[in-house]
């Protein structure tokens, strides 16, 4: 076998290859090092430059070109996916304004805050009232109220004013608060809610009105203004208070109507309206309009299904209004009370005739609670200043003006009792039916006789029930009684509760009162 022999050349082809092996390493570790020394002394530059100036962020240049091209092409995006969902009103969601910030609107009474996203009242405080556990009292909080508008466009699309944002701008003149809330299309054209509040007032002017969207709104369908409501517990009995809690409408032709509602929704359809109230027992919010409002769909829902559980709100209005549009704009002068049920504050307004949002009864009983007990109770008022005292004066009153019915009701009822052996002998002398008829007759002769009939002692019994109906519903409705305190008593407009019961007896209740006992007692 052949021996192998070294290859010289071979061998020093491998060795010379090592060796630009290891220079390429050496001079690509020394690069690197020197890059990073490079690198390390400018961003000790860079930290110097930061601590020099916090504000500035030093950035590099390809940094810079990004964030130079990113935003545009980012606002391109946003713009066009705007301009696809809100059409013309895309220019709302892109100025300043479109944010979801607040406008106070306030006096002495009111305390009202709106914000820009749907120009919707979010709070209403009344600052002179509190809840019965001494709690500020709100009639609007926690987005338990939404007021919105829902409209067509001409490029058909179908938008709500609860999902767009307004542009505020508040003025003030004198005492008069004006607030202009636009839902702008441009500079010059817009829907525009004005809210105006006027000092030393309940009464909140709402003006809906559009300038230049003739192009814009399709008005050849009905632009829907909606009012919901849920009403927020703020007395000291929640079945009371949800019984005595309502819708009311008034008729142009000065017709009223009440709607109660229940478990389930109780729908009303009604034409030429003048307002709408949501009247709880000793508050209410009512929206009215200039111009009577035409084919409103009002609806009212009881909340309170469990009284342990349900005790924050007690019942659900809702109102859907049309509303009137002028050579293809929205022109709607309309006004919000937000203020105490209070009859004589609600009757400073009579052009709308706020006051029958109260019920004070009907037919008969509202005339005779109006003309009789109002006035006598007033009187008291202003002379006296324990409310306790006025009720029981007003009974007394009440009393002394039946009294002669009442006489006249026991001397017929004495006279009965006199006669009573008399008539029994003439019942045991003409028994059976077929002797009916003289029985009668001898019974009416000896009546006739003692000057008295089987109606004397009726009919001034059923005089004085509507009285009495009439104070059934007047106390429960008057304010002027509502956490005003009375012996034993923190509260006259509620029950009095001297023991507290461990459970609750259907009905009735949890609790013992006096003072329906001491009534008894005393009739």
């Amino acid at each position: 076998m052949e021996n192998k022999k070294f290859d010289v050349n071979s061998i020093m082809g491998f060795v010379f290859m090592g060796l630009i092996l290891l220079w390429m390493f050496y001079s690509q570790s020394k690069q690197t090092k020197a890059d990073q020394l490079k690198k390390a002394l400018e961003l000790k530059k860079q930290d110097s430059i930061q601590k020099a100036n916090p504000t500035t962020k030093v950035i590099d240049s390809l940094t810079v070109q990004k964030a130079a091209v990113v935003p545009q092409t980012t606002d391109s995006v946003q713009n066009l996916a705007l301009q696809t969902k809100l059409g013309a009103f895309a220019y709302s969601a892109s100025i300043p304004s479109a944010k979801d910030n607040k406008t106070v609107l306030e006096n002495d009474l009111l305390k009202i805050v709106i914000n820009n996203k749907g120009a919707k009242i979010e709070e209403i405080q009344l600052k002179k009232f509190q809840t019965y556990d001494k709690k500020p009292l709100y009639l609007v909080k926690d987005d338990n109220a939404q007021l919105e508008i829902n409209f067509n466009t001409k490029d058909n699309r179908v938008l709500n004013t609860k999902d767009l944002y307004f542009e505020p701008v508040l003025s003030k003149k004198a005492d008069y608060q004006t607030l202009s809330m636009r839902l702008k299309v441009s500079e010059t054209q817009y829907l525009e809610y004005v809210y105006t509040l006027k000092p030393d007032d309940y009464m909140l002017d709402f003006n809906i009105q559009s300038v230049g969207l003739e192009q814009v709104l399709d008005t050849s369908k009905p632009v829907k203004f909606t009012w919901n409501l849920k009403t927020i517990h703020t007395e000291k009995s929640l079945n009371y208070e949800g019984i005595n809690t309502a819708l009311v409408y008034r008729f142009e032709n000065d017709e009223f109507k009440e709607v109660i509602g229940s478990a389930k929704p109780k729908v009303k359809e009604a034409s030429e309206v003048n307002w709408v109230a949501y009247r709880q027992q000793f508050f209410t919010s009512i929206f009215s309009a200039k111009v009577p409002m035409k084919g409103i769909v009002a609806k009212a829902e009881n909340l309170v299904k469990d009284e342990e559980k349900d005790t924050l709100y007690t019942k659900q209005f809702s109102s859907e209004i049309p509303l009137a549009v002028e050579n293809g704009n929205l022109k709607n002068q309309l006004n919000f009370y937000f203020g105490p049920a209070d009859y004589n504050k609600l009757k400073a307004y009579p052009e709308l005739q706020l006051e029958r949002s109260i019920n004070m009864g009907w037919g008969l009983f509202r005339w005779i609670n109006k003309y009789l007990f109002i006035p006598i109770f007033d009187l008291l008022k202003g002379s006296i200043a324990s409310f306790g005292l006025i009720i029981i004066l007003l009974t007394l009153v009440v009393k002394l003006i039946m009294s002669p019915l009442v006489f006249k009701s026991y001397l017929a009822s004495a006279k009965m009792k006199v006669l009573r052996p008399e008539m029994e002998e003439i019942n045991a002398k003409y028994p059976g039916k077929d002797n009916a008829m003289k029985r009668q007759q001898e019974t009416m002769a000896i009546q006739s006789k003692a000057g008295v009939s089987m109606l004397s002692g009726c009919i001034p019994a059923l005089l004085q029930m509507p009285v009495f109906f009439a104070l059934f519903r007047f106390f429960p409705a008057n304010f002027d009684l509502r956490q005003k305190s009375f012996l034993w008593a923190d509260d006259l407009s509620a029950y009095d509760s001297i023991y507290e019961l461990p459970f609750s007896i259907p009905i009735y209740g949890s609790h013992i009162s006096l003072f329906p006992l001491l009534a008894s007692i005393a009739i």
